[in-house]
């Protein structure tokens, strides 16, 4: 196939990074092709990304998204360098198949099956206003030598949570006491944002995981009902020989005496 069934903007996935909070990216995929076209999306670090939605199915010349949202972060990446991947699979599928009929078999690499495999970098950038980002997400500025001087003032307003007091600058303990609370507040709003993300994680693994079950039991079920009427077949011509056999000694009897 010449063409490519989907177009895929951006081409990369970026975030921009900022320290105990959540980022996300919105990735278009417009069917470019007459049919159909089934899509899934796979991430080489499952339990740091979640994808909403991870499957679906797009009509002809229409477009779709799907958003990709990363977790809190407890650590800042040396450099901003993030090695992590994603991969879209899409393929062809009969008109009027259901998101629900899409499985791992979908996107199998059969003998004569069209699988198109396309992947994206992950990039960390910092947020607009941010040049360099601290660990403690703040922003570190080297101030010319002829930029005028920062009042004490402002600049105890700025780092009073998290910087150390300098020479001439004092914090109240009520102001320190207040923005521990702050953290606090916010690192537990940071880890329960990031339970509810591995549970939603789960949930779909296990409606995933179900949808194939179901797909192997009706084939099961299908070979099972096949097998069935092949028996039936073979013990009906059985009988049918018997009793032809039966009725020809019968004749035969008849006939000599």
């Amino acid at each position: 196939m010449n063409t490519e069934l989907l177009e895929i903007q951006p081409e990369e996935v970026k975030f921009i990074f900022e320290f105990q909070k959540q980022s996300s990216c919105c990735i278009r995929l417009t069917n470019r092709s007459d049919h159909h076209v089934a899509f899934k999306v796979k991430t080489t670090c499952a339990k740091k990304y979640c994808v909403r939605p991870h499957t679906g199915i797009i009509k002809p010349n229409l477009t779709c998204s799907f958003t990709v949202t990363m977790q809190a972060q407890n650590a800042v990446p040396s450099d901003f360098v993030c090695k992590d991947k994603f991969l879209i699979q899409s393929t062809i599928v009969p008109k009027g198949t259901k998101e629900e009929h899409i499985t791992s078999t979908t996107f199998s690499k059969e003998e004569g099956k069209h699988i198109e495999e396309k992947r994206l970098q992950v990039i960390l950038v910092s947020p607009p206003s941010s040049p360099v980002l601290s660990p403690m997400n703040e922003i570190s500025r080297i101030r010319p030598y002829n930029a005028s001087p920062e009042s004490n003032d402002d600049f105890a307003q700025r780092y009073s949570c998290y910087a150390p007091v300098e020479e001439g600058i004092e914090v109240s303990k009520t102001r320190k006491s207040v923005c521990v609370v702050a953290m606090k507040k916010e690192q537990s709003l940071a880890r329960k944002h990031t339970e509810e993300l591995r549970l939603s994680n789960d949930v779909e693994e296990m409606k995933s995981k179900l949808r194939e079950l179901e797909s192997l039991l009706r084939q099961e079920k299908l070979r099972n009902n096949e097998n069935t009427r092949t028996k039936g077949q073979i013990g009906f011509q059985f009988l049918f020989v018997v009793v032809v056999g039966l009725s020809g000694l019968y004749l035969g009897y008849m006939l000599k005496s």
